[in-house]
């Protein structure tokens, strides 16, 4: 589980074919190896993967064909800059939201202001019933709050802090990203497409469970 709060900024040092997928070698701070021990779980550009090895200047990930196929991190040229989340931690502080590192589907940007204003985003209808304004979205795993969306689109507000801080500065319209829907929408948007399909879900949404 993760917040969504990016605080680590590593790059992609090599991306080698393995039996089934890749493994990826991500450069990263020395603040961020503590955490990467072989077994760790960090979330790369919203993606959660699991350190295989770690040396004093980088870790290792093995990727699925799943995983590739779903994700941006099988198309990204290597030098590219990452977004790096270690782990949440029982008593560390939720800053963002709940992000669990499961990517839903990769979006893209479709504009960007030059100075302050909104961000655009291109996403798969799939993703809309899971999407609301004011609702939350991780955006390469950046925990980011709706402003507006329709069917196969979303807006979001970035301060320049965030944009100084993370890959999103050298991001140009066309740039794909990997997008997780808010859990919550996740489960309710679930609930509401079983309801009309299954009656005893239905009268425990009316009600709860009734003898």
């Amino acid at each position: 589980m993760f917040t969504g709060l990016i605080r680590h900024l590593g790059t992609l040092e090599s991306r080698s074919p393995r039996p089934g997928g890749a493994r990826l070698r991500i450069a990263a701070p020395a603040d961020l190896l503590e955490r990467a021990g072989t077994g760790a779980s960090i979330a790369v550009n919203g993606a959660c993967l699991t350190s295989v090895a770690v040396d004093g200047r980088a870790w290792e990930a093995d990727l699925s064909e799943e995983t590739l196929q779903r994700t941006t991190l099988g198309r990204l040229a290597l030098g590219a800059p990452l977004h790096l989340e270690p782990a949440l931690r029982v008593g560390d502080p939720l800053d963002g939201h709940l992000v669990a590192g499961h990517v839903d589907a990769v979006g893209q940007l479709l504009s960007r202001p030059k100075d302050e204003g909104l961000w655009r985003f291109a996403m798969p209808p799939e993703l809309a019933p899971m999407t609301a304004p004011k609702g939350s979205v991780a955006v390469d795993g950046i925990s980011l709050t709706v402003v507006d969306c329709g069917t196969d689109w979303f807006t979001v507000a970035l301060i320049p802090e965030t944009v100084k801080r993370t890959a999103l500065a050298g991001m140009r319209p066309g740039d794909p990203v990997n997008l997780e829907a808010d859990p919550i929408g996740r489960y309710v948007a679930r609930a509401l497409a079983l309801r009309s399909s299954d009656e005893k879900l239905a009268r425990f949404a009316q009600g709860g469970w009734k003898s």
